[in-house]
């Protein structure tokens, strides 16, 4: 199918309805919205794949319809601030400049809270054997996400697994209760030092 023509023909047909509109491979550095905000009432699936685009696309939040965004191959960071959709359900964001998994993430789950498919392979934020990272990193990449996602089905290519989803809750609790034990530790620690210098001070 030709991308470049799916769009142009929704340009000269704005009495036309579509579900699905596609922008990708037009070296695109500004989305489209003049088209895209005549579909408000119909769109779905919105394709802006192999563009130029790190804009936040704040008007997308429009689109009352919409289940599917995809944003591969553009020049979005972990700072990308996304408008409320909660008809969202699947993001792909494969191969942009993410770096900062938590930031993220966190982006996805305040403004998707209906997500179910999420792909951001490809980033330096996503290891795997796509960008070398070890399969340890890959693994640990996906129980944070996981945790922080709950109603999310597939991650990247894979399904989340139900012993993925008890494993990312015991291991975010863990770290949760490790850091506060830690803490205590540390400090119970200072407690202890300073007792111990109090005595020395006072000899000399």
């Amino acid at each position: 199918m030709d991308h470049h023509a799916s769009g142009q023909q929704s340009h000269h047909s704005h009495a036309a309805h579509f579900q699905w509109l596609s922008f990708a491979y037009q070296s695109l550095t500004e989305i489209p919205y003049e088209t895209i905000l005549t579909q408000t009432d119909s769109l779905q699936v919105l394709d802006l794949s192999y563009n130029l685009l790190d804009e936040n696309p704040a008007l997308l939040g429009r689109l009352e319809k919409l289940s599917t965004l995809i944003l591969d191959c553009n020049n979005y960071t972990s700072h990308v601030k996304f408008p409320y959709m909660p008809s969202v359900t699947t993001v792909c964001i494969n191969k942009n400049k993410i770096n900062n998994l938590p930031v993220f993430v966190e982006e996805i789950w305040r403004k998707f809270p209906n997500i179910k498919i999420l792909s951001m392979m490809n980033n330096e934020a996503a290891p795997s054997y796509f960008n070398g990272g070890s399969l340890t990193q890959h693994t640990d990449y996906r129980l944070y996400v996981i945790s922080q996602l709950p109603g999310l089905e597939i991650l990247d290519d894979t399904e989340v697994l139900e012993k993925e989803r008890a494993q990312a809750r015991k291991t975010y609790r863990l770290q949760q209760s490790g850091h506060s034990s830690r803490k205590r530790r540390e400090d119970s620690s200072k407690k202890h030092t300073r007792i111990q210098k109090k005595p020395s001070s006072i000899t000399k």
